[in-house]
């Protein structure tokens, strides 16, 4: 099995323009550079498969059903050309509630209570576990993403593609990889655009970034 991990391009939220504009998470979409990344995924991915031999006819293509990861599938895709394509509410990114689409700042004066509850749990090595006012906690997307690797186990597709969010890709390389919260609480969070590969065929704990390379080494 073949799992490429990738990231959205760069949206609205990720430059913070979204603040004023204030549109729901699952509203959200790409900004011109969001989408030449994308562009440029779908390139790099093309002749990665060409040159690896990956036959993309027998691909699935995942997709968050957001706005954003469904602009950077569609994008990918014209590149790839895969017929199967399906989406997942798995594959969301983590549900922020109450802190969405704020400033730091506008989070502490609008809500100091709940922002003392995640910050007590934020910086006492709970990162993991810290669980936003009306929303989720990586914990939560962890639950999410282990229950979508069921579903891909059950599938037996051998080469997937898979358009997600950062803290999804970090959830679900931490449950396949059988690695710890600790693990987790320490890896960065992927770049726009950035393809982490899961080879199985050569062994079952190995991983990679094969293009936008986090400036921190992956861990092996």
């Amino acid at each position: 099995m073949k799992i490429f991990l990738i990231r959205h391009g760069e949206s609205m939220q990720n430059t913070k323009e979204n603040f004023s504009i204030k549109l729901p998470d699952h509203k959200v979409y790409l900004t011109d550079k969001g989408k030449k990344e994308a562009e440029r995924a779908g390139e790099f991915l093309k002749d990665y498969c060409t040159h690896n031999t990956i036959n993309l006819d027998s691909s699935v293509l995942w997709i968050s059903p957001y706005e954003r990861t469904r602009e950077t599938a569609r994008i990918i895709n014209s590149h790839l050309n895969i017929s199967k394509q399906k989406e997942d509410i798995a594959l969301i990114e983590q549900r922020y509630g109450l802190f969405s689409d704020k400033e730091i700042s506008e989070i502490r004066e609008k809500y100091p209570v709940e922002f003392a509850f995640y910050d007590n749990y934020y910086k006492n090595d709970g990162k993991f576990y810290a669980r936003l006012p009306q929303g989720e906690s990586p914990y939560d997307v962890a639950l999410r993403t282990r229950q979508f690797i069921e579903t891909i186990y059950r599938d037996k597709e051998d080469t997937l593609f898979i358009v997600t969010h950062g803290i999804t890709i970090k959830t679900f390389v931490m449950n396949f990889m059988h690695y710890t919260p600790e693990w987790y609480s320490k890896e960065i969070t992927p770049s726009n655009c950035s393809i982490r590969l899961i080879d199985t065929d050569h062994n079952p704990t190995t991983e990679e970034y094969i293009y936008n390379k986090p400036k921190v080494k992956v861990k092996k």
